[in-house]
């Protein structure tokens, strides 16, 4: 369910290890459901992927699934957006 009350119409994959953490998705995604990862590990580092950047992820909620950040994605791989079906 997204914040507005309407069901969600998508979600997005994130490939952690295919994101260079440029943020062009983040910015691109019209219902801001897209954030680089600023979450602390267990030992209280900012995870970085291979690259040595902050990952982008999905905050879980909100997605409309229109696609947009797969298209601004430069990493082929980096993000797969699902469309969810409509409920009945």
């Amino acid at each position: 369910m997204t914040t507005n009350g309407k069901p969600d119409r998508g979600s997005v994959r994130m490939n952690s290890e295919e994101c260079k953490g440029c943020g062009l998705c983040v910015e691109a995604c019209p219902p801001k459901v897209l954030r680089l990862a600023d979450h602390l590990n267990r030992y209280g580092y900012h995870p970085l992927n291979r690259y040595g950047y902050h990952p982008a992820e999905y905050l879980g909620a909100g997605c409309t699934g229109c696609g947009i950040c797969f298209f601004v994605c430069p990493e082929p791989g980096g993000i797969a957006v699902l469309r969810l079906a409509a409920a009945a």
